[in-house]
């Protein structure tokens, strides 16, 4: 089990650095997010079976990521539909 903890881990620690080093657009941001969400997720399921096999907690988790998902990709189609592209610099958030 000390595997998954770890490779989780590593995952996380991953996409935080993918997060803060490829910031121009805003597909790869969230991209970097929901890695670092599955490694979240993959830490709290192995956790959970050391506990005793309740996954009720990691099924609530996964459904708000998935919305959390959902939400992250119409905030992206909206702003391509309205600016033409994702990039960060053209998008003036002070408007």
């Amino acid at each position: 089990m000390t595997m998954y903890t770890y490779s989780a881990l590593m995952m996380f620690f991953c996409g935080f650095v993918m997060f803060s080093l490829m910031r121009k657009h805003l597909l790869l941001i969230l991209l970097s997010i929901e890695f670092m969400v599955l490694a979240l997720y993959l830490n709290m399921f192995s956790y959970l079976s050391l506990l005793g096999n309740d996954y009720f907690f990691s099924m609530i988790f996964l459904t708000f990521s998935v919305c959390e998902g959902s939400l992250g990709l119409s905030v992206l189609v909206s702003m391509i539909r309205s600016h033409g592209n994702d990039y960060f610099q053209g998008f003036n958030l002070l408007w």
